[in-house]
């Protein structure tokens, strides 16, 4: 038998990335998610992968965007809370402003597909004590919320270059994508233990022993210089976590099923020089490959799987200065 891995999709909309980016415009909230979400499901579908879309309660809360969302469980998806707003400063909130972030999005996700998350994964990764209380208070079966890579400063400070953020909206987000520290937690999932008892944590799987990143916007990225080397990076990504005895958490990005040539506002994201015919053709590939090696399942499964298991149990450990929280909110 293969061993299981799970497949997930952050499905942050147009207006996310503009709002992240600093572009004018976002408050309108754009969307791709009729263009997107059709091609994603088809490319599930071809290759049997039924996997958990983390949604944005924004997005399920506009009656736009509803028939886009509901394909997503009629063809027999999962839906995860991707928070209501997508602050990646969602760490800095008080606890009664995550009680109502969580909330407000649980309640629109579920209007709009049908069905109550049964995960979260932070905006940006972000993630504090507060947050996994919450989500054990509301009856969460597992946080997705942690990346194990040391390359978090760096990917800030690329993200800080390119954006055309403000200075009070770059201080907003100066603990984005984590720091140092991240890269010591661990790949295989564990159980934090809460006050209220204990949540499993699934990390998004990194390249053991260098903790880089190998999900499919860094593979795609790395293919727009050499397609070879991008698949080559990815199975080496794959063998290795064979190798340590890790069922792999593959994070999706809607930008990966997106070309340049598709949708003009979000040419600047890394690998959007690539065309959409591309990208799919790539990740054709890619997922082939996953399958070959892995039964994938959606993320609740994979939680219920590890379980029965034996987990490590660790205590929250999240250094965010009270000073930095109250300055968030004033």
């Amino acid at each position: 038998m293969k061993p299981v891995a799970s497949l997930s999709l952050d499905l942050d909309n147009q207006w996310s990335y503009m709002k992240t980016h600093g572009d004018a415009g976002w408050e309108r909230f754009p969307t791709y998610l009729d263009l997107v979400v059709p091609r994603c499901n088809d490319l599930f579908a071809r290759h049997g992968f039924i996997i958990t879309y983390f949604i944005v309660g924004q997005d399920a809360a506009l009656p736009e965007n509803k028939a886009a969302l509901a394909s997503i469980t009629a063809a027999g998806h999962e839906v995860g809370n991707h928070s209501f707003h997508h602050e990646p400063w969602l760490h800095l909130y008080s606890d009664e402003e995550i009680e109502a972030e969580i909330a407000r999005a649980e309640d629109a996700i579920a209007d709009a597909t049908g069905q109550r998350p049964q995960g979260f994964r932070g905006p940006g990764f972000s993630v504090s004590t507060a947050v996994l209380n919450t989500l054990k208070r509301r009856g969460y079966l597992f946080d997705a919320s942690t990346f194990p890579t040391y390359l978090g400063p760096l990917a800030r400070a690329y993200y800080f270059f390119t954006s055309k953020l403000s200075a009070e909206e770059k201080a907003k987000r100066k603990q984005l994508f984590g720091n140092f520290r991240e890269g010591l937690r661990p790949l295989k999932p564990y159980s934090w233990k809460l006050d209220g008892g204990e949540l499993t944590e699934i990390p998004v799987t990194t390249m053991p022993v260098f903790r880089v990143p190998f999900h499919l916007s860094y593979i795609i990225y790395l293919a727009c210089y050499s397609p070879a080397v991008a698949r080559l990076y990815f199975k080496m990504s794959l063998w290795m976590c064979r190798l340590f005895r890790i069922g792999p958490s593959l994070l999706l990005h809607p930008l990966d099923f997106v070309g340049g040539d598709d949708i003009e506002a979000v040419k600047f994201f890394p690998g959007m020089s690539m065309n959409a015919a591309q990208k799919l053709a790539l990740i054709d590939q890619l997922f082939a490959e996953f399958g070959r090696q892995f039964a994938v399942v959606k993320m609740s499964e994979h939680a219920k799987l590890i379980q029965a298991g034996n987990l490590q149990q660790r205590a929250p450990d999240f250094k965010i200065a009270a000073k930095v929280i109250a300055e968030s909110q004033i």
